[in-house]
């Protein structure tokens, strides 16, 4: 069965730093398309950062390009990708999921409905 856990959440100051863990079981995540996705109460599912399957291409949103990097290290920690998030602000509070993309490719604009095995989320407030 594929899952997704995510971890790493939690509360940080403005400006701070949180790097979040997208751990896969029951597939093989270098041969994936990973994507991170956001979702704040209120608001849609939003797209953040994308890594290819085939040669680890990273693709991001404007929203976060240049204070977010994703990355996977396939020789150390295969079935792991990375959230690395810079310079935290108060509108990226939200609840912070990973998920397979479906064709093994990273198309911008990010959309959920072409991701699927989603894991649970997890938290991340920034405060001012």
């Amino acid at each position: 069965q594929v899952a997704l856990v995510e971890s790493g959440g939690g509360l940080v100051q403005v400006g701070g730093s949180l790097r979040l863990s997208c751990t896969a079981s029951g597939f093989t995540l270098p041969y994936a398309a990973i994507g991170w996705f956001r979702q704040a109460p209120g608001k849609n599912r939003e797209g953040l950062a994308c890594i290819s399957s085939h040669d680890s291409s990273t693709y991001y949103e404007d929203s976060v390009k240049g204070r977010f990097t994703i990355s996977r290290d396939n020789t150390n920690a295969p079935n792991t990708v990375y959230l690395q998030m810079n310079l935290l602000r108060p509108d990226d509070t939200a609840v912070y999921y990973c998920a397979v993309e479906r064709l093994a490719l990273c198309v911008l604009p990010l959309m959920p409905a072409d991701f699927g095995s989603w894991g649970q989320g997890t938290q991340v407030t920034v405060s001012s």
